[in-house]
């Protein structure tokens, strides 16, 4: 009984599990890409203004922490992993 009860609820969170894995895979290519705490932000063509200022004030080590910061934008990450490249 329990061996079948795992294997339903395997198969009921496949899906979930699949999800957090690709987003914990997502995370650890975005650690890859290194900030200094001095990064120049104003440097970067296509941040926002608000974007700039919370990175400026929060000075994430690295993409991964920047994409947890409420207002950075997928796209403003996408902007950083460009101009770091």
């Amino acid at each position: 009984m329990e061996i079948r009860e795992a294997v339903e609820i395997e198969l009921k969170y496949e899906g979930y599990l699949k999800i957090q894995h690709e987003q914990a895979e997502k995370l650890k290519q975005l650690e890859r890409f290194k900030l200094s705490s001095s990064f120049d932000y104003d440097s970067v063509k296509g941040l926002s203004n608000e974007v700039r200022a919370k990175l400026k004030e929060i000075k994430p080590q690295n993409l991964a922490q920047a994409s947890e910061i409420s207002g950075i934008t997928p796209a403003a990450i996408s902007i950083l992993m460009i101009y770091l490249r």
